[in-house]
This record gives structure tokens, sequence and C-alpha cells, in this order.
């Protein structure tokens, strides 16, 4: 009986990943911080968040997405969506220090608007976004590889939303695309169909969809799928030649909770409630919703409904904490468009924690966790940005 040789093999590091025996540096970037971060359980940090920022003085802008927690967004100069916050951030060229209480990507355009002489900085440099995450450069390269084969690359603009990576924007300025937001969405298509007879739509496939369909009177046919993780997109050529909104395979991980299901069970529970949602909804939720726009549209609706009225919402569930306590005392009811509790994971890994290390750090003269994009990547990704605000 012959026996057995050991056989002369290296576990990968994904096989080591997924036994728990190693970690992923890209994926768990940013989980531990230089030096101890505070205990959540210090009942001083408040005081000491509020002490650092004051040390700094002018010094320092805080910025807080509407999506962050109650105790975080406390210590925001200015609150708003991404963009607004970029250009928040662009407008205060006086600030050395811009700090950054968002996600990663966020981040990014921040320091494409900024100037060299400011430092961004992301508390947490594990606040990524699974959304921008759905889409590397290298995957859209292929992409565009695959659109070329078809015969098409030269009838595709690229639109990208602003909840993607530097480098997608910067592949979108390369080819002579432009940015778009959830406000601004329809506007940077028709711009695109002006310039060209087919968009690539990147990275959330929902908005694209909705923007399409339901702004612009395209039908469902009109819309294919890339899916990345499939050979040629899971496409044909004769689909990609067909269609006229080529959607990436992505989606926002809170706003693709929401179901029909959970407009139907609302309305049942809420009589006479107006249900709301975000454009990053899936379709058929969008169909079923009475209003539909960004986070900026939610929140102006919401100001202007009249005392009494009910409202049932659709995005992330901090925000629409918020708007319910705001609104209280006008009589506004607002709920949590789905039963089960939706947080952005990500956006909330910047905790009070987080924020005091990051303020103490720079007011002890440190700087840490600087987002700075390549100067090439940069160049593009301004350019693509310029084209959004050239819009009219």
């Amino acid at each position: 009986m012959t026996t057995a040789q050991p056989l002369d093999v290296q576990p990968t590091p994904l096989a080591l990943l997924l036994l728990g025996r190693e970690a992923d540096p890209r994926s768990e970037r940013g989980v531990e911080c230089p030096g101890d971060l505070p205990s959540p359980s210090d009942p001083d940090l408040v005081a000491r968040a509020r002490a650092a920022k004051e040390r700094l003085g002018d010094r320092v802008f805080v910025l807080g997405h509407h999506y962050q927690r109650d105790e975080v967004i406390q210590f925001a100069d200015v609150t708003g969506d991404s963009f607004k916050l970029a250009r928040d951030a662009a407008a205060r060229p006086e600030a050395e220090y811009i700090v950054f209480c968002g996600v990663h990507f966020m981040a990014e355009s921040a320091d494409i608007l900024t100037t060299d002489a400011q430092a961004v900085v992301l508390p947490d440099l594990a606040a990524g976004c699974s959304m921008a995450d759905m889409a590397t450069a290298e995957q859209v390269a292929e992409c565009w590889d695959v659109l070329t084969d078809a015969g098409i690359a030269d009838q595709v603009v690229p639109v990208s939303y602003m909840n993607s990576s530097a480098d997608i924007k910067a592949f979108t300025g390369r080819h002579g695309g432009t940015i778009c937001t959830s406000s601004n969405a329809k506007r940077a298509l028709e711009w695109a169909f002006e310039q060209g007879e087919k968009i690539l739509f990147l990275p959330d496939q929902h908005l694209g969809r909705n923007t399409a369909v339901r702004d612009m009177g395209m039908s469902l046919e009109d819309c294919v799928v890339y899916n990345p993780h499939k050979p040629n997109g899971g496409l044909t050529a004769e689909q990609l030649r067909d269609a006229k909104m080529i959607l990436w395979r992505g989606h926002c991980s809170v706003h693709g909770r929401f179901s029909v299901e959970s407009v139907e069970d609302v309305r049942a529970r809420i009589p006479g409630v107006n249900v709301l949602v975000h454009p990053e909804c899936k379709h058929e939720v969008v169909a079923a919703a009475d209003y539909v726009g960004s986070t900026e549209y939610i929140i102006k609706a919401l100001e202007a409904a009249p005392p009494g009225s009910k409202w049932a919402i659709g995005t992330e569930l901090n925000l629409v904490r918020r708007l319910a306590n705001r609104f209280a005392a006008e009589d506004k009811e607002i709920v949590f468009l789905d039963k089960t509790v939706c947080f952005c994971s990500t956006m909330n890994r910047i905790d009070l924690p987080h924020l005091v290390w990051t303020l103490e750090s720079l007011a002890d003269g440190k700087l840490v966790n600087r987002i700075e994009v390549a100067p090439e990547t940069e160049k593009f990704a301004k350019l693509a940005l310029e084209r959004m605000l050239a819009l009219p």
C-alpha cells in the first residue's frame, strides 16, 4: 500500500479569509486606528469633541451627510447630500481640514473639488459604499471592451451617479461622459442623448431605469442590465445594439430593501398615508409610490406638507427618524416605509468615538485618515464633474 504524500498546496488569501484566519486589507481598511479610540461609553465624548473642535477653530470644517447618526450630525457645520457637501467644502478654501462625516466616495469628491492646500479627512476609512464598490475600474474597462467588440462604443456616453468611486468618475470623464445626482439625473441623461445614441449608466441600475422610464418615457425594453460577473455582461451583441440604456448591475443596499409589499402594508396600516421614496428604490416600488425624489426633495416635501398629513418614507432610517422628530410638533406623522430597521451600515461606521479621535488628532497636529485622489484620476474625474456643473 502506497503512503499518500502531502500535497504541496499553499492556501490562497481568499481561502484563509473564508476560514476566518486572515483579513482582507481592502475590505477591512481602517478598522483599527493608530492609537486608541475613546470608549463608546465614555460620558465625556461630547465635551471632548466640542473642545477639540473649538481648539481647531476655523482651521476645520465638518461636513455631515443626512444619513449620519444624530450624535455625529450635531457637530457638523453643514449638512446635506454628497454633492452639496463636496461643493460646500470647495466654498471654504480657508479651512485647512475638511472632516467628512460620510463615506469614502464622498470624501474623494471633496478632495477633487477642494484645493491642494486642504486635507480631506474621513474619520473611519472603513466607511465605504456597497453601491460604489459594485463597479471597479477593471470591470468597467472590460465592459468598454465588450461595447467596442459589439461595435457600439462610439455611440455610448457614460453617465455615472455621484455615488461612485473617483476611478469611475475618471473613466466617465475620459470617455466624454458626465456625473449626475439623484436630483439632476434626467437632465444629465438628456444631455448624454444629445452627445450619443446610447448611455452606459453606472453604478445604480435603479436610478438609471427609473429616470429613463418614469421621467423620460422610455420603455423597460429600452433598458438592459450589464452584469460584470458574467461573460460579456450576460448580454449578446444584439441586445447591446438594441438597447438605449445599458444599466450597470449595481444597487443601494438600503433602498434596495424596500418592496411593493412594504408599500401595500403601510397603506393598509395607515389610511391616507403618502408614500414617498428615493429613486434608488426598485422600479416597481417607485411605480407604487405617490412621490419620488432625492434626499433634498424628500426634506422639502415634508417641510411643505400640511399639518396632520401622514407620510411613509423609503430612505435611510437615520434621516427618517430625524425628520419624524423634527415635524412631530407640526402634527405630521412620518414613519419608515419598511417594518425592519435599515440603517446604512457603512455610513454608521462614523460614530462619536471616531469623530473625537479625528478631531483630537488634528488639534494635536497629527493628520490622520487623509483621502487623496491621484492627480491623473483627479484630472478626469473633475472634468466629468465640471460637465455636470455646466448642465443648465
